[in-house]
């Protein structure tokens, strides 16, 4: 039996990042339940603004259940599918067994479906829980392999740090001006998100090649393996001449996305555990190729 609805004490609010006091709620429910702060996105550009939150909030102004959606149009299998994304799905354990995420849920797709979204995607740890609302997990694919010999002609890299104001204009401009990383699982637009990511893991990097006008998400661990997590250009430079410009010389390379505009080759890799991405509509759509999206994309 469907869980009843019990919003007894609170208030229902929808659109309210405006709202400097219900964006404070949401930054603060986020760090109550995962131990996350987004609220350095104020300074980095805003929360992406085409997000739709809906939340109960009780008497005093605390957020006690809370989904957001917002426009994600991504390209799966080279085409590009006209979606909207959820995020920042919580309630607060006193507030539980109430239907209240069921309630925000259902309000959440309701919306999408009238601004004609033909897909919904989201992360979750919870798979089952998101399989009554029509979503199904897409298997995702690391590659990784030998590093590719660096070009000795790529310019030397500079560090881009999202925290000073003309690295911030610089990033927010190629993230405006990007293209897919990849031709088999990429969002096109993430600038938010790109940007959040950057501050809430401190080992990402990002690095900037002026020739290539492009943007390079990177991790290297203390055996040498070099990951990239994503790049960000009109244009798409080969992995010899990211690893040029970086000046490094990697023990092995993973990409975290399909490698397919990269000129360099990898072995795919399931992701075991963790988290898993769920699709909602598309009928039965699957990837034509192990890939992945990006972990500056996860939301």
């Amino acid at each position: 039996m469907a869980e009843r609805l019990d919003s007894a004490g609170l208030t229902f609010r929808q659109d309210y990042f405006g709202d400097t006091a219900g964006w404070a709620a949401l930054v603060c429910l986020l760090r109550d339940i995962f131990g996350i702060d987004i609220g350095p996105l104020q300074q980095l550009g805003g929360p992406d603004p085409t997000s739709m939150p809906f939340g109960w909030f009780d008497a005093e102004g605390e957020l006690a259940a809370n989904i957001s959606a917002f426009a994600l149009p991504f390209v799966l299998n080279g085409r590009i599918v006209n979606a909207a994304g959820l995020q920042s799905g919580a309630v607060r354990p006193a507030w539980r067994g109430r239907g209240l995420y069921r309630d925000v849920t259902v309000k959440a797709l309701d919306w999408c479906d009238r601004q004609g979204f033909e897909a919904v995607i989201l992360y979750t740890d919870k798979p089952s829980l998101y399989e009554a609302y029509g979503f199904h997990a897409i298997p995702l694919h690391r590659y990784e392999g030998a590093a590719a010999v660096p070009s000795s002609f790529a310019a030397r890299a500079r560090p881009l740090l999202p925290t000073n104001a003309d690295d911030l204009a610089l990033l927010q401009s190629l993230l405006k001006a990007r293209s897919p990383v990849s031709t088999s699982l990429a969002v096109t637009v993430n600038a938010a998100m790109f940007l959040i990511n950057t501050q809430l893991d401190p080992d990402i990097r990002i690095s900037f090649l002026a020739e290539r006008q492009a943007a390079i998400a990177w991790k290297m661990d203390e055996a040498g393996r070099f990951s990239l997590l994503d790049v960000v250009a009109a244009e798409i430079p080969p992995l010899a001449a990211i690893l040029g410009g970086l000046e490094i010389t990697p023990a092995s390379v993973e990409a975290l996305f399909r490698p397919d505009k990269l000129g360099w080759e990898g072995a795919p890799q399931q992701l075991e555990g963790g988290t898993r991405l769920m699709l909602r509509g598309l009928g039965d759509a699957t990837l034509d190729f192990p890939a992945m999206l990006s972990p500056m994309a996860e939301f």
